[in-house]
């Protein structure tokens, strides 16, 4: 009893130090706090200390990040004039956070990028032409800086045949727009991914957020050919196994790393199979999970509600309270932030919609915090952001 008695005490120890020192500053002796114990006992004392400091590093890392409240910036307004009003947004308002496209939806890298492959696909476009300027720039406002950056749907990768996702005759695999898919089982399409990502915290962002980390969807995906037999290396495998590879090469970095994912994955083992997305597991791979809980890419029926997309409140408080269900086993130190994105933008599309102003903005925001998390970034393509709806700074 003594003995379990003075390996608490260590253990609490360390946490102590944790707290008060920081994760990268705890330095204690195992062998001294071992020394009364015999050889076995000490071993397995030192195994399981070392485990638990690193679980409370890693718990620490993500618990003291800051708490985002965001909104999402294309490169072309990040690299204009447009980007002092979001700035003085940001600096009036709740908001403390900006999600800025760095790889965007073609494949594109928005600034003068130092990757050799990216500048012989002429990938680089320079929409911030001083990128450097502008992570100064944000600092000095105090913005928390995330980088997105689109994983396998990219035109410009797609082009090089090797990498590209194809359907069985040799055509391309595309979405609704034309846009092309590179296949997610290339570990050279990793790489490529994890060297733009490189390069983001190099920069100094604060964290790299990653978005279409998952198989396409449509007609044309469910012809493709990932050259692989998926029934052994299934595709919820290969996402996990990507994230895992980032996270490793990013490792010195010291930077948190996030995971865009479908709202509709929560709960639902069709879409979870169809897009490898599987929301249990990339709680556990990811520091931050953003679900896409836009009330209006719900259907007919869903949670209740004849339109989602009209109840903004009730939507996002049941697709948050699947989450709490979908990730309540896993320990809180091992288990990924939930920063929710929410819906900026009015769905003209969908019958029965609403107007999504300021009113219906603040609904979803409540819904975060009554489903009991503490962050969310805004969407809007356009990046029309109004203050409607947000607290002022010193409200």
């Amino acid at each position: 009893m003594k003995k379990c008695l003075r390996l608490l005490a260590a253990v609490f120890a360390a946490v102590a130090a944790v707290c008060a020192c920081g994760a990268d500053r705890v330095n204690f002796s195992m062998k001294a706090a071992a020394a009364p114990f015999d050889k076995t006992v000490q071993w397995a004392y030192e195994k399981y200390a070392r485990e638990k400091v690193a679980d409370i590093a890693e718990y620490a890392r993500r618990a003291g990040h800051t708490k985002v409240r965001g909104i999402y910036v294309t490169g072309p307004i990040a690299g204009s004039a447009s980007m002092d009003k979001l700035i003085e947004l940001v600096d009036e308002t709740e908001l403390n956070a900006m999600v800025i496209d760095i790889k965007n939806d073609e494949g594109i890298i928005t600034y003068d990028a130092e990757i050799d492959r990216a500048r012989e696909l002429g990938a680089c476009v320079r929409y911030i032409p001083d990128i450097e300027g502008l992570m100064d720039r944000l600092k000095e406002h105090n913005i928390y800086t995330i980088a997105r950056i689109v994983c396998f749907k990219d035109s410009f990768l797609a082009s090089v045949p090797e990498y590209a996702l194809k359907k069985s005759d040799g055509s391309p695999v595309t979405d609704a727009n034309g846009a092309a898919f590179v296949n997610p089982y290339n570990r050279e399409v990793w790489e490529y991914i994890a060297d733009a990502a490189q390069e983001a915290a190099e920069l100094g962002f604060d964290e790299i957020q990653f978005d279409y980390v998952r198989f396409p969807v449509g007609k044309e995906a469910a012809d493709a050919d990932y050259e692989v037999d998926i029934s052994n290396y299934t595709k919820e495998q290969a996402i996990t196994d990507f994230l895992q590879y980032v996270s490793e090469r990013l490792r010195d970095s010291d930077i948190l790393l996030g995971a865009d994912v479908f709202g509709t994955i929560i709960g639902s083992r069709v879409d979870t199979e169809q897009v490898g997305q599987n929301y249990h597991t990339l709680g556990k791979t990811v520091d931050i999970l953003s679900p896409m809980i836009y009330p209006s890419h719900y259907g007919v029926g869903v949670f209740g509600f004849d339109v989602p997309d009209a109840h903004p409140y009730g939507t996002v408080l049941a697709a948050l309270n699947g989450s709490n269900s979908e990730l309540a086993d896993i320990p809180l130190m091992e288990r990924a932030v939930v920063r929710p994105w929410l819906q900026a933008f009015t769905a003209t599309w969908v019958d029965g919609h609403i107007t999504y102003d300021g009113d219906a903005v603040r609904e979803q925001i409540n819904a975060v915090y009554d489903a009991g998390y503490e962050e969310w970034i805004l969407w809007n393509a356009s990046n029309r952001y109004s203050y409607d709806g947000l607290l002022l700074e010193n409200s």
